[in-house]
């Protein structure tokens, strides 16, 4: 299962987005319930539980299919759309504390931990150095996926793919014309990072 927002579905119209890569790679189904705009901290019940609050997109009931691996992006619309560029830390630290113990994201991921499922959290790609709404989020971002980074060490059933480096300073390539969300070239790419990392850790894949 893929949850997350845009940087997850984007691309899920024409069977192109990073779930897609993943399954294709892997020869496995990969149901993407990612939803653009989706949040980690999402305060509206009927959107929330919609799929615009991420861990609604997770289902864990006794009907639900068990799954095997859980791959999720997270966090990049709280800091964007939801800190308005003056209170990132608080947001953070509502998401995730330095340690990687506490917050919305470890709760939601031992809620994954719990059903069996192992996890990869895909962070965020990196401005190529040309004008992008989101250049001012970068020092926040860094922090947030540290915290992420530090949480997936604490747990050898979850894997932190990080985005930094696959964009070259100059290079478009990477992203759609709005700067922010990925080009296909950049979902093929992640994706095939993603199942590169689920196949040296299950050696059944």
């Amino acid at each position: 299962m893929a949850i997350g927002d845009s940087l997850m579905a984007w691309h899920s119209a024409s069977g192109a987005s990073i779930a897609h890569v993943v399954g294709q790679a892997l020869n496995e189904p990969v149901l993407n319930r990612a939803i653009g705009g989706a949040k980690i901290i999402h305060a509206l019940p009927v959107t929330g539980a919609l799929g615009f609050k991420i861990s609604a997109q997770f289902s864990s009931g006794q009907n639900a299919t068990p799954k095997d691996w859980v791959i999720m992006t997270g966090g990049g619309n709280d800091l964007f759309l939801g800190c308005g560029c003056n209170k990132c830390e608080r947001r953070i630290q509502r998401m995730i504390d330095p340690k990687g113990q506490s917050g919305e994201i470890p709760k939601l991921i031992a809620k994954i931990r719990q059903t069996g499922a192992r996890v990869v959290y895909v962070g965020y790609l990196r401005s190529p150095g040309v004008d992008s709404v989101i250049d001012a989020c970068l020092p926040f971002g860094n922090e947030f996926e540290a915290r992420i980074a530090t949480m997936a060490e604490g747990d050898d059933g979850v894997f932190f793919v990080s985005l930094e480096g696959l964009t070259q300073n100059g290079d478009r390539s990477m992203h759609g014309v709005d700067m922010i969300h990925p080009s296909r070239k950049a979902s093929n790419l992640i994706g095939q990072r993603v199942a590169d990392v689920i196949r040296k850790a299950d050696k059944t894949r």
